[in-house]
């Protein structure tokens, strides 16, 4: 049974049976960043193998159409890498956390009024961590391990750190892949034992919709 696939891939089958979505995918690595943030009716950027602080060009580039993008007042949600290049372009700050690596399921709280419950439960695999939120932004989950677990700026930018489009099968290759040499044993193992859960997926992905779809009121001069 193959684990491949790639995120356009994986953000289709979270949005199954959403006949209304269509995902346009845009490859920011290799240039493709569109110079208008109107062009589509939402933004979703996704994980990456490269950290917001890398300092390459493209990254750079993403950061200005951020800001273009909360500017505008476009929907946009930013998954794990996604979620800390709002924080860096908007002026908050992300570090490699000293807690190590945060892998498989893991239970986020959240603030009252947003629609999840007290909780949610979702698939992580990421190093870096939000240090400090830009001005404006407001803390919306976390946990013990992620204290800054999901993010918003204003009513139209929201970051989760985790990965609702993962499927259990596909975290466990990437805990396997990294075993003993890029994470540790003892967090592989924990991360692996948490797989016996089943994550909040088709929770998370109503929920992301209802967020870009809501109704937002436009500013008038």
């Amino acid at each position: 049974m193959s684990v491949s696939g790639d995120y356009p891939d994986m953000f289709r089958s979270l949005f199954e049976g959403h006949d209304d979505v269509e995902l346009v995918p845009y490859d920011a690595i290799n240039g493709e960043i569109p110079a208008d943030p109107s062009v589509c009716d939402a933004w979703i950027t996704t994980g990456s193998r490269h950290s917001v602080n890398d300092d390459e060009p493209w990254i750079r580039r993403l950061e200005e159409f951020v800001r273009d993008v909360e500017a505008a007042g476009v929907p946009f949600v930013g998954i794990c890498f996604g979620h800390q290049l709002i924080a860096k372009a908007l002026g908050g700050t992300v570090v490699e956390s000293e807690r190590g690596w945060g892998i498989g399921i893991k239970e986020v709280e959240v603030r009252d009024g947003l629609g999840l419950g007290g909780s949610y439960r979702i698939l992580n695999s990421h190093r870096d961590q939000i240090e400090r939120i830009p001005p404006g932004a407001e803390v919306l989950g976390w946990n013990e391990d992620c204290p800054v677990a999901m993010l918003g700026v204003g009513d139209s930018m929201i970051g989760i750190q985790g990965h609702p489009e993962f499927e259990k099968r596909y975290s466990k290759a990437l805990m396997e892949m990294r075993r003993g040499n890029v994470i540790s044993e003892n967090i592989v193992a924990a991360g692996l034992a948490s797989l016996d859960e089943t994550p909040d997926s088709a929770l998370l992905a109503d929920w992301i919709l209802g967020f870009v779809r809501k109704p937002r009121i436009e500013e008038t001069g």
